[in-house]
């Protein structure tokens, strides 16, 4: 069995980028099961006008392209912010493989919080789930660029 190694730097690195884009700044990475890093984005919805163009659906998308396929089983996603229900179901849909995730969402999760999408019965894949890696850095992200927009 191979050593795990955390991808959340490179999500992280994609959070400050989108941060510097006047976006929202939650970033992701997609793992190949080689583990490789087949994906990376941040946060895109202001510049590309489109509300679903958070940083999971654009790995999502970018590694099913990449992939040829629909599905992107044994593959492993970081995001520096608990999923949304949108999200979610992205990448339930996609069966991957395993989440690890960074700050928790009180107000727009989709995993631990609110509708909590991977515990209903419709759900047709569920993911392992980690959280909290790297939540602090993630959490200070999100602080200071709302807290920038206020003053």
């Amino acid at each position: 069995m191979s050593q795990f190694k955390s991808h959340m730097e490179t999500a992280l690195s994609e959070a400050r980028a989108a941060a510097t884009r006047g976006e929202v700044p939650v970033g992701a990475a997609l793992v190949s099961p080689s583990g490789e890093v087949v994906a990376t984005a941040g946060n895109r919805t202001r510049e590309m006008n489109d509300p679903t163009a958070h940083a999971e659906i654009l790995v999502i998308r970018e590694g099913c392209a990449a992939a040829g396929s629909e599905r992107l089983p044994d593959h492993d996603l970081y995001v520096t912010l608990e999923p949304c229900p949108m999200c979610a179901t992205a990448i339930s849909a996609a069966r991957i493989r395993r989440v690890y995730y960074g700050a928790a969402d009180p107000k727009s999760g989709g995993v631990a919080q609110g509708p909590r999408i991977f515990s209903h019965p419709q759900c047709h894949h569920v993911p392992e789930v980690y959280d909290g890696i790297a939540a602090e850095e993630s959490e200070e992200l999100l602080k200071s660029f709302f807290a920038a927009r206020r003053d």
